[in-house]
């Protein structure tokens, strides 16, 4: 307090120095001393104000809490008093032991009575009740039923309720209503017999399967009061819970179950077409059932059965099931194409599940089968796929085979158009159709395994013509038309390339064309590397028959005469006449390759030092037949090629320059090496030595000097005719 006081009267000395600081206040000193008063007199009136409010506030409580004291002990007085009375209600209930015996009694005397009719009928309600249920009167069954039921259980409760029970009693009533358990089952039987027929009676007489509804509906109830009284009082009626709504579904399912499975009437055995016509019916039978189920079910049964959601889950479990069955016992052949096609097409599309009439109530269906069933599926149809491959290509190059060493020449059209591969192609279109009707997916799949069958088909092709090829070269005369089946081989290899291109634009512009484009990289690849060698072994024929005649050339008589060369010539063209038969990118390629080889054989026998030319007019004179064989086989190759040749590098042109060498004086035949070697980094010291060495107006030594000052260039990335040209042993290490 003393604290708020100085701060008080600091606070109004602070006020009253800072109002009289300035001029003329002196004089309103009265004013503002009746000002403050004012202001005083409201501030002590509003404090009093607040004050009588605070006291009236604890004057009222204090008035609650004395009246609450009050009816606090009078609340204790009473309950000392109720709690004196609970001591005398053990002697008022055994004093009214016998008003509740005689209100016992009396209860079960009332139950009697109220029962007295059903009790003293039973015989006649049974015989009435089985009268009714063969007559097919389900609700007079039903109601009558009740009635003996509610008899019999209100008699046993009355039972369950006496302190000391009888099971005597018990057993006696039980036997005596026992008929009623046996009228129950016929019941039950008769409403399992309308429901397993439930689409057929829907058909004819909806009221008779409403009726059984209601019926399953009213004893669903009695369950759920049974299943109540019991919670309360410990009793449960016989035969309680009857469960007739499950009962009800389970044989709906069952009969689910039974048209799926009946519908299958072949084997195997009876016909190779028996799973077409099964799913065929199944679909049919499943679309036509769930439209009836949705147009004349639905509006009799309950909607919190939700009768049409549960039927389409009982038919997809049923025929699942079914079908996994068919499955574990093991598809063939187009088996797994058709059931396929009933998966990935067929099942939710509108000629099924997706019919309009049915998509509101199927359209959140799963699939069909468990995913690993279907991978299970597709991984033994790519199996059988691929086993009929290769069945059906080691067939075709049985028949190959057998073609290629017959004694009859092949027919003008198999050149071009040869059996093996389009029959191949022919499998692989078959099979790639049929995949379309199952899914893109499938079919790109399809594709891949076709693909890397024919690569793999490639081998045991190979494999047969070296074994073709080895057999006519041991004896000539063991095949006689090696030649005409040979360029029907290497035909076919390009035409394997050919086919596998046009399949490949087929599906260039599917969602998969990136995973499909390297392997049909990988087969043009295989197929022109076996042409590529397949051509090779046919001009194989051809140098065998020409190479004693290169062996003639720049021997001891070629200066003087004609007769190799024409030979060759002469071979050339006589083979060449049947060259023509390949296609003409076979038919360029082996053009191009017998001039690679003819050039190399001529550059090989050049430079073998068979004869040496012993003055320069020799050489000049060697030099000039040169050229003029070399131009006469320029001549006849640019004649044979069917397009011009677009290479680079014409090899015949090396033979040009080497002649130039020779015909060349001691001033111009460093310059000419020069030019060899500019031009043709890669050949080798010991070339030019062969070459100088045909010089015999050349020393040794002095040959070997001129190829040691030869300028060559340090680096070189393109090789020549000369890197494929080898010798047995090198000239360069001869002894000069």
């Amino acid at each position: 307090m003393k604290e708020w006081e100085v701060s008080a009267k600091a606070s109004a000395t602070a006020k009253i120095v800072n109002m009289f600081n300035r001029p003329g206040q002196l004089e309103k000193i009265d004013q503002i001393k009746q000002r403050f008063t004012r202001k005083k007199g409201s501030v002590e009136a509003l404090l009093k104000s607040a004050m009588q409010q605070q006291l009236e506030g604890v004057r009222t409580g204090i008035t609650q809490l004395h009246s609450c004291l009050e009816e606090s002990k009078g609340m204790n007085a009473e309950i000392k008093k109720t709690f004196s009375l609970f001591t005398e209600v053990s002697l008022l209930f055994e004093s009214l032991g016998e008003v509740r015996d005689e209100n016992m009694r009396h209860s079960q005397y009332v139950t009697a009575r109220e029962n007295l009719k059903h009790i003293f009928t039973v015989p006649e309600s049974v015989e009435r009740t089985k009268q009714w249920i063969n007559e097919g009167k389900l609700l007079h069954t039903h109601q009558c039923l009740r009635d003996l039921e509610n008899s019999r259980d209100d008699l046993l409760f009355e039972l369950h309720k006496l302190p000391n029970q009888s099971p005597h009693d018990k057993s006696l009533l039980k036997a005596y209503f026992s008929e009623v358990e046996v009228l129950s089952k016929l019941l039950e039987k008769q409403l399992l017999f309308v429901l397993s027929r439930a689409l057929n009676t829907v058909r004819k007489n909806p009221a008779e399967l409403v009726t059984v509804l209601r019926i399953i509906k009213r004893e669903e109830k009695a369950d759920e009061m049974a299943l109540k009284q019991e919670k309360q009082t410990g009793f449960l009626a016989p035969g309680r819970p009857k469960k007739w709504k499950q009962m009800a579904f389970n044989i709906l399912e069952k009969s689910v179950e039974s048209r799926i499975e009946g519908t299958q009437v072949e084997e195997r055995q009876d016909d190779k077409h028996w799973l077409i016509r099964y799913l065929e019916l199944i679909r049919q039978l499943i679309v036509e059932d769930l439209r009836v189920v949705k147009t004349l079910c639905l509006p009799c049964f309950p909607p919190e059965y939700k009768i049409v959601d549960r039927y389409v889950i009982m038919y997809h479990k049923s025929l699942s099931s079914h079908l996994q069955e068919i499955i574990q016992n093991g598809l063939e052949g187009t088996e797994y194409v058709t059931m396929l096609i009933l998966l990935f097409k067929t099942y939710h599309s509108e000629e099924m599940l997706g019919h309009p009439d049915l998509v509101e109530y199927t359209k959140n269906l799963g699939p069909l089968l468990p995913p690993a069933m279907q991978d299970r599926i597709i991984s033994n149809y790519l199996k059988d796929i691929e086993k009929n491959y290769v069945e059906w290509m080691q067939n075709a190059l049985k028949s190959e085979k057998e073609e290629w060493r017959s004694s009859n020449a092949p027919d003008i059209d198999s050149y071009t158009r040869t059996a093996a591969p389009i029959i191949i192609f022919q499998m692989i279109n078959q099979n790639l159709e049929v995949s379309k009707t199952i899914s893109e997916e499938i079919t790109m799949k399809v594709l891949i395994l076709s693909v890397d069958q024919v690569i793999k088909f490639r081998d045991s092709f190979r494999e047969a013509i070296i074994d073709f090829k080895n057999k006519y070269f041991e004896d000539r005369k063991q095949v006689p038309y090696f030649t005409q089946y040979m360029i029907i081989i290497v035909n076919h290899c390009l035409q394997f390339v050919e086919l596998g291109n046009h399949l490949e634009k087929q599906y260039s512009s599917s969602l998969f064309a990136g995973q499909i484009g390297e392997n049909f990289n990988r087969l043009r690849g295989t197929f022109l590397q076996l042409r590529n060698e397949t051509g090779n072994f046919l001009l194989e024929e051809l140098f065998i028959d020409l190479d004693q005649h290169f062996d003639k050339l720049f021997s001891s008589q070629w200066l003087t005469s004609l007769d190799s060369l024409e030979t060759i010539y002469a071979t050339l063209e006589d083979y060449f006449q049947d060259y023509n038969k390949l296609t003409e990118n076979n038919y360029n390629f082996i053009v191009d390759q017998a001039k690679s080889t003819v050039a190399r054989k001529y550059l090989t026998a050049m430079l073998s030092k068979r004869t040496t030319f012993k003055t320069f007019e020799e050489c000049t004179k060697a030099a000039s037949k040169i050229v003029k064989e070399v131009d006469r086989l320029t001549n006849l190759f640019s004649n044979l090629f069917r397009s011009p040749d677009e290479k680079e590098e014409d090899e015949f042109e090396a033979i040009i320059m080497l002649s130039e060498v020779l015909r060349s004086d001691d001033d111009m035949m460093s310059f000419e090496l020069h030019r060899v070697a500019e031009k043709y980094p890669d050949i080798s010291e010991d070339h030019l030595l062969r070459l100088l060495n045909l010089r015999g107006d050349l020393s040794r030594s002095n040959a070997k000097d001129k190829v040691t000052h030869v300028d060559r260039p340090k680096v070189s990335h393109r090789s020549s005719i000369f890197k494929s040209l080898v010798f047995p042993k090198a000239v360069i290490n001869l002894n000069f």
